[in-house]
């Protein structure tokens, strides 16, 4: 078990959480997902559209983040629709893995990104989980391309 957080971490495609990832025509690395706030504890929680571009080194370029507010209230419908109108926006793309560094962006009042996991106490392993909603977490080989849900 390494004692040092990740550079980058492998994102394979699939048919589930990372449905859509992967490379535009000119070669920047794309990850679109639905992250949330979970509704506890007294919060409402919240829904989100989520963007990443990377560049081909695998550095965040940008983060488009948009809210529908809690999920028994937000219109689907126009989630769906952006979320599709984001995919449209990168133009041709290729569904495959990719290799991308950690990163964390505030926005909403929440810390959204792939986001370093420190380890607790010693022998806890590091660990990337996609946030908010820590839906999706890495851990060791960081080249796989698996994740935990």
């Amino acid at each position: 078990m390494s004692t040092t957080p990740p550079t980058l971490v492998a994102i394979d495609h699939d048919d589930y959480h990372a449905e859509h990832v992967g490379r535009t025509a000119d070669g920047r690395q794309f990850f679109l997902t639905t992250p949330f706030e979970p509704a506890i504890n007294g919060s409402q929680g919240c829904e989100f559209v989520a963007l990443y571009t990377f560049d081909q080194a695998g550095a965040l370029l940008n983060a488009e983040i948009d809210s529908f507010g809690p999920r028994t209230a937000m219109d689907q419908g126009a989630r769906m629709k952006l979320y599709e109108q984001r995919l449209k926006s990168l133009g041709a793309v290729s569904l495959e893995r990719i290799e991308v560094a950690p990163f964390s962006v505030e926005r909403f009042g929440a810390n959204f990104g792939l986001v370093l996991r420190h380890p607790e106490e010693e022998g806890d392993p590091w660990a990337v989980e996609v946030l908010p909603g820590n839906y999706i977490a890495f851990f060791e080989p960081w080249d796989s391309g698996e994740y935990d849900t």
